[in-house]
């Protein structure tokens, strides 16, 4: 099957389409409770908002969210905050395009590694992270704080 896909930088017009696949995204993984993001956040604060989305033929139908950071053990690093592509275009090999584009875009950045995470329920997932030469710790656990709204 030819792939009439192109992985491209996010710009601010498609921060509704988006929006609207976080939250699909989150329904998938069943925390949709979970997202207090609005494509108006996204806006402001572009200066850390970092994505990559996928366009099948004019749609938007996957994206690829990251940052840079450091960690003390190996110095700067690219984080992988999420990646998916929506159920119908999967198998068109849209996110090892995405992996690709991360790993190129660590490289030229000068990072040490990049780190993200996968639900430990979601087999597919690790497997093709494994197939991307992803080693998978068992070990770590998440802490998170969220903050209200001020």
């Amino acid at each position: 099957m030819s792939i009439s896909a192109i992985v491209r930088p996010a710009t601010a017009n498609d921060y509704g389409f988006v929006h609207k696949l976080i939250k699909e995204f989150a329904v998938f993984i069943g925390t949709p409770e979970k997202v207090m993001i609005t494509a108006e956040q996204m806006q402001q604060d572009n200066d850390l908002f970092k994505c990559l989305v996928a366009e099948y033929d004019g749609e938007i139908v996957g994206f690829a969210t990251y940052f840079f950071c450091f960690y003390s053990w190996t110095g700067k690093s690219l984080y992988l905050d999420d990646l998916y592509v929506v159920n119908e275009h999967r198998g068109r090999q849209l996110g090892t395009r995405f992996m690709e584009e991360i790993f190129k875009i660590a490289r030229e950045s000068n990072c040490k590694k990049v780190r993200w995470q996968v639900s430990n329920w979601n087999t597919k997932a690790i497997e093709f992270y494994k197939k991307q030469g992803a080693s998978i710790d068992e070990v770590e656990i998440n802490c998170d704080v969220v903050f209200e709204k001020n």
